[in-house]
């Protein structure tokens, strides 16, 4: 039996900042070596040269490093890039715990796992759809989770293409799915999506002509990310566990476009919170620890039959866009803009809407 859970959720206050972090040791709520991973948003742009990822990388390393962990190295941070319109800057920090209520209830697993080298021209191809669904199956091991039922989201990072990983595999005489490093962002996005749709059941092994073009094909619960900081796909696997004990559960759900409220409000009482038939943010009462969620314009441009220009503005990106849209949609459910908005989600979730986890208190 895995060890119960212990998550909280800080403020970053600047790029650099990880005293959220800090307090917690210091304060006794969780303890260094016991951090599994951190799931978190930065303010950068949210590119391939989004370096505000590096950065807060670098800064809750060395944290864990100066209160003790053995191996800073190896804690799965998985950071998304970009906190447009009102979303905030903030880390999810997720550790096992000694000191937690025994319940038979379902409460909060974590499984963390690495897999196997991506290299440049698996990304896009069924060679990365399998190397991630394999790490997914470890993952889902290690939380102890034996049903894909009980498992309420994946968090991934994967690599992305850059000029240095493209002429790295031409160099070996292979060829890359693209030769362009910001969209092969979405492409392994997609990728690792449909790896772990396959790993948990949702979907067959799709060829690779369905791989970010087949829309039909998603999982539900996948959260997908890619930066140039890693060159695995690193699994954060969630989902609840019998028996294990703690204080904290999760659910999921979907949004079916981006201003679906009732898919965020749906994954919060999944998670364990009861909720009036039309409920507020001063319902949650503080118990709601944090939700997850990724987003995608409709690639029909439009959103409940209303013509939108995402997808045609040349000032503005659409991923930031509607990540500020749905983070706002977020943040008006939550009560909070410190929520996890995440772009880029082909295979995450329905075509223009995408997955929502939500994390609860529920002793």
């Amino acid at each position: 039996m895995p060890d119960p859970i212990e998550v909280r959720k800080v403020p970053i206050e600047s790029v650099t900042d990880a005293s959220g972090l800090s307090r917690l040791i210091a304060d006794g709520v969780i303890e260094a070596d016991r951090v599994l991973a951190v799931v978190g948003k930065t303010e950068g742009n949210g590119g391939v040269n989004d370096y505000t990822r590096i950065l807060a990388d670098r800064a809750f390393r060395e944290v864990l490093a100066e209160h003790g962990h053995p191996a800073p190295e190896s804690v799965p941070l998985v950071w998304s890039g970009g906190t447009d319109g009102v979303l905030s800057p903030h880390a999810t920090i997720f550790a096992t715990t000694a000191n937690a209520p025994a319940t038979e209830e379902p409460r909060l697993s974590v499984g963390v796992a690495m897999s196997e080298v991506i290299l440049p021209e698996d990304i896009g191809r069924p060679a990365m759809v399998e190397k991630v669904a394999a790490a997914v199956r470890e993952a889902m091991k290690i939380a102890g989770i034996d049903d894909p039922r009980d498992v309420h989201y994946v968090q991934t990072k994967t690599p992305l293409l850059t000029l240095a990983t493209i002429t790295d595999a031409k160099s070996r005489g292979q060829d890359t799915a693209i030769e362009e490093t910001g969209p092969s962002m979405d492409l392994s996005n997609s990728t690792t999506a449909l790896g772990v749709a396959v790993a948990l059941g949702e979907i067959d092994m799709p060829s690779a002509g369905q791989i970010h073009k087949d829309l039909s094909l998603y999982s539900s619960v996948a959260s997908c990310s890619s930066g140039v900081e890693l060159d695995r796909a690193q699994i954060v696997l969630v989902g609840n566990v019998r028996g294990i004990g703690g204080r904290y559960r999760i659910g999921h759900s979907v949004m079916k476009d981006a201003l679906d409220a009732d898919g965020i409000w749906e994954a919060i009482r999944d998670s364990g919170l009861p909720l009036p038939e039309r409920p507020h943010p001063s319902d949650l009462g503080g118990r709601l620890v944090n939700v997850f969620m990724k987003c995608e314009a409709d690639p029909s441009g439009r959103v409940r039959g209303r013509r939108n220009i995402m997808l045609d503005d040349s000032d503005v990106h659409w991923h930031r866009q509607i990540k500020a849209a749905v983070g706002g949609v977020a943040a008006s459910v939550t009560g909070d803009p410190a929520v996890f908005v995440s772009v880029a989600a082909v295979h995450q979730g329905p075509s223009g809407g995408g997955p929502v986890a939500a994390i609860s208190d529920v002793s």
